[in-house]
Parts: C-alpha cells; sequence; structure tokens
C-alpha cells in the first residue's frame, strides 16, 4: 500500500508539473496572440483603406493621407540580409577560433569581449556610427572611381548616411549573437568526430570542417536569431541609414526601415489614419518576424529530419554487412 501511495503521489505531481508548464507555454503563445490582435485593432483603419495596396505602395505622403510600406520592407530586409551576408563569415570565424584554436590564456578574454559587444546599448552603437563609420564610409565613397560611381550599386550622394553604414552597424550588433551560440554548438560537438576524423588522416582545417557539418543545424539557428535581431533593431540604424522612404538598390543611398519610421514619426502623428498607418508599419514587421523565424525553423527540422534519415540509412546499410562479415 505503502508503495502504491508512493507511486500515486509521484504520478499527481507529474501530472500537476505539466499542466504548470503547459500553462507557463500557452501564456507565451497568448502574449503573441494578443500583441497580434492589438496591432491590427489599432491599424484596422488603415488596413479598411488601403488593404493589401498597402504592401505594394511606394508612396509614403503624411500630407496627402497616402502611405506604403514598400520602402520601409525593402530597406528592413535589405539591410538586415546585407548585415547577415558581412556578420556570418566573421561570426563563424570567431567561434571557431575560440572553440577549437585559441590558447588557453586567451580564450576566456576573447569570449567575454565578444559577449560584452551584446551588451553595448544600441544607442552607443548609433552614436560610433555617425562620429567613426559614416566618415569613414563617406570616405570610401569618395575614393571610388567615376565608373564606378555611375554604377547603380555604387551611386548616390556623399553623405556617409545611407544602406552600408546601417548594414555594418548591424553586422557588428549581429556578432556577438551568432558567435556565441556558434561556439557554444561547436564546444558540444562529441569529441569522437574530430578523433575520428583524425583517424582517418584528416588534417586539423579537415577536422574543423567535419566538427562544422556536424554543428551545422546549430550554427545555423544562430544564424536565424541574428538576423531576427537585426530585422528589428531602431535607434542604431536611424541614425545611420539617412531616413529616406526611397527603394534603391545603391549602398550608398539613403533608405529607411520599419522600425526607424515607427520611432521618428510615432509622436508626429497629427490624424488617426497617419498613426494607424504606423501602427500597420508594426503589424507588417511582426508578420515579417513570424515569417522569417517559422522558416528558419522549418529550415532547422528539415536539416535535423535528413541528418537522421541520413544515420538511419547508414545504420541499416551496416548490419547486413556485419552480418554476413560474422557469417563469412
Amino acid at each position: 500500500m505503502g508503495q502504491r501511495g508512493k507511486q500515486g503521489s509521484s504520478g499527481s505531481a507529474d501530472l500537476g508539473f505539466r499542466i504548470g508548464t503547459g500553462v507557463f507555454a500557452l501564456f507565451l503563445i497568448g502574449i503573441v496572440c494578443a500583441i497580434g490582435f492589438l496591432l491590427t485593432r489599432d491599424a484596422w483603419l488603415s488596413i479598411q483603406k488601403f488593404g493589401l495596396g498597402f504592401w505594394g505602395s511606394q508612396v509614403w505622403n503624411p500630407v496627402s493621407g497616402e502611405f506604403g510600406a514598400l520602402p520601409f520592407i525593402w530597406g528592413t530586409l535589405y539591410s538586415s540580409v546585407l548585415a547577415l551576408l558581412i556578420a556570418t563569415p566573421i561570426s563563424i570565424g570567431i567561434a571557431v577560433f575560440i572553440a577549437e584554436m585559441s590558447p588557453a590564456v586567451l580564450r576566456q578574454p576573447l569570449v567575454f569581449l565578444t559577449e560584452l559587444l551584446a551588451a553595448i546599448p544600441s544607442i552607443v552603437y548609433g552614436l560610433w556610427g555617425i562620429f567613426v563609420l559614416v566618415p569613414a564610409v563617406r570616405s570610401i565613397e569618395t575614393s571610388l572611381p567615376d565608373v564606378a560611381r555611375r554604377l547603380p550599386l555604387f551611386s548616390g550622394p556623399p553623405l556617409g548616411l545611407g544602406m552600408l553604414a546601417a548594414a555594418l552597424v548591424l553586422a557588428i550588433m549581429v556578432i556577438p549573437f551568432t558567435s556565441s551560440i556558434a561556439r557554444e554548438v561547436l564546444k558540444s560537438v562529441p569529441a569522437a568526430q574530430r578523433e575520428g576524423a583524425y583517424a582517418l588522416g584528416a588534417t586539423r582545417l579537415e577536422a574543423i570542417r567535419a566538427a562544422l557539418f556536424y554543428a551545422r543545424t546549430g550554427i545555423i539557428g544562430g544564424v536565424m536569431l541574428g538576423f531576427g535581431r537585426a530585422l528589428g533593431e531602431t535607434m542604431a540604424v536611424t541614425m545611420v541609414i539617412g531616413n529616406n522612404p526611397r527603394i534603391s538598390a545603391s549602398l550608398f543611398a539613403p533608405q529607411h526601415t520599419m522600425a526607424a519610421v515607427i520611432a521618428n514619426e510615432f509622436t508626429e502623428a497629427a490624424d488617426q489614419l497617419y498613426l494607424s498607418a504606423l501602427v500597420e508599419i508594426g503589424l507588417v514587421l511582426f508578420t515579417i518576424t513570424l515569417i522569417v523565424n517559422s522558416l528558419s525553423r522549418l529550415l532547422i527540422w528539415s536539416m535535423t529530419r535528413s541528418s537522421r534519415v541520413s544515420v538511419a540509412g547508414s545504420v541499416e546499410t551496416a548490419e547486413p554487412l556485419a552480418a554476413e562479415t560474422a557469417a563469412g
């Protein structure tokens, strides 16, 4: 009876623990749904007036009451993707050096300095961008030959404020997140992976490549986390991007992002439609963030599933070979 009583109390405790943790998970889902509902409610006037054309319109004119989100969507995605292209190889290089090649005396200081970058406020990054990065970008633009400046990618006034400055600031802000996750993932790779590579005659570079391949799912997850961080950055980007709501492929042209236009114009909204359009910009950013995170989770799931299938196939192939060898 005592044993059954203990089992019953243990089962009820487990059930209570599962229900409690489930409530917390549902609470998180409820917060996301509440944010979406609130944004949709406050943006309803703009949704009714512009419909889906709000996503594709390039006009942003508060005086005439015409609003479109396409320049801000373009600027947000362009700056974030460009920052990701700059930050990803640097982040992986930092993670590989710290996890695989750094001397022990340097490892902890490098980890501390890398993670310290994530603690710096974005306004400080913005000030550094204005006083250091913008003049550097301006000097790069003015030093380009006239032939290069005629190309659409490098056209624009030599202001220094523009897409390249914003992408560089975002890349620096993304690096600590991506490199920290990549470093921890590399540290969790079993030593047998590297030892097996060395046993097959691999060099150190090839062994590190094998570890990177084993940890690719976690590294991609860190890259996508950095991408989500770049999508929502506000103050640092606002201070260096130029804040011009026009679509341009140029790296030097002043442009705009969704978070920046909300921060700049929310207090200046003179009528209800203007305010509703700004809230709908927030709803668009919220939707794009959800889509990006969902696609990243789908990518990670597909990579994990393919690796499991390949491992299972290898096991199934190895078992008949082992049986034939034993029979022989």
